[in-house]
């Protein structure tokens, strides 16, 4: 029987290849102590871990990495942690696991109506933490979401964040995947510059312009003719919006001088071994 080609199709890898895929968490502990120990026995499980040490670096490595689950310190160097988790809640893409000094009832309500998914007191044991973190990422297990879009001659990677063209792999800033990601995810719906700079950028550029600086970029390295996109179409008084019609009807070629993204940039997962073992944290 011929299979036919949606260019709005999802690709819904195969369940049992999906849960294969390490779900990456994001590690948002002031001592770094604690937050080696915990890394490495969550990697010794098979969990892809990043770390961050601060509110602000946590954005980042949230932004360019977009990990499945974030483990949230509430005491962090330069800001409050329930304000953090407040930033992530509003992200609407991951799951947040609060671990906390606060033991107070109401710091522990406060925590939750933050957007906490989980609260966890310390000092807490490692047995429990780890189970914890396992009932978490069950849900995204059983819910695991598509490991990339597929348009035909265009796939969007959301695990390794690349974009390929035709087989030709195209080279993207983690701004430029990250504005191409939120227009793909609309299905067709015109989003405004705001939105797009909500969604793309939270926190990180704050003038809507810069939007279209982006949107020019991207055109270059993926319609046939810039100056008339029909991939990424321009709708008048609103913003833009992704037309995947244009790539079942349009031969694109990929930019020749946008091929072969490189991965030098990105930041190194992370690793750290712990020094000595603890019965609480």
């Amino acid at each position: 029987m011929m299979q036919t080609h949606n260019p709005r199709a999802i690709s819904t890898t195969r369940q049992e290849s999906i849960s294969l895929i390490p779900i990456s968490i994001e590690i948002v502990e002031g001592n770094p102590n604690l937050a080696s120990l915990l890394g490495w026995h969550l990697q010794q499980i098979g969990y892809s871990v990043f770390q961050a040490v601060s509110c602000q670096q946590a954005k980042l490595v949230f932004q360019k990495q977009q990990p499945s689950l974030v483990i949230l310190s509430t005491d962090l160097p330069d800001g409050d942690g329930v304000e953090l988790c407040r930033w992530f809640h509003k992200q609407r893409s991951s799951l947040i696991f609060v671990i906390s000094a606060r033991t107070s009832e109401p710091d522990i309500v406060e925590g939750l109506k933050a957007g906490a998914d989980d609260y966890l007191t310390k000092p807490f044991g490692m047995q429990e933490f780890l189970a914890r973190v396992e009932a978490l990422t069950r849900r995204l297990r059983t819910s695991a979401p598509p490991a990339c879009l597929d348009y035909g001659v265009l796939k969007i990677d959301l695990v390794q964040r690349q974009v390929r063209l035709k087989g030709s792999a195209i080279d993207l800033t983690p701004q430029e995947f990250s504005l191409l990601y939120v227009l793909a995810q609309s299905e067709g719906l015109a989003l405004s510059r705001a939105e797009l700079l909500q969604r793309a950028w939270p926190d990180e550029i704050n003038n809507p312009r810069t939007v279209d600086t982006h949107v020019l970029s991207l055109r270059k390295k993926l319609e046939v003719d810039p100056q008339q996109p029909n991939l990424i179409q321009t709708v008048r008084n609103i913003g833009y919006r992704f037309n995947p019609e244009a790539l079942s009807r349009l031969p694109l070629r990929p930019n020749s001088a946008s091929v072969q993204s490189s991965t030098s940039d990105r930041p190194p997962q992370f690793t750290a071994p712990p020094s000595r073992s603890f019965a609480k944290y």
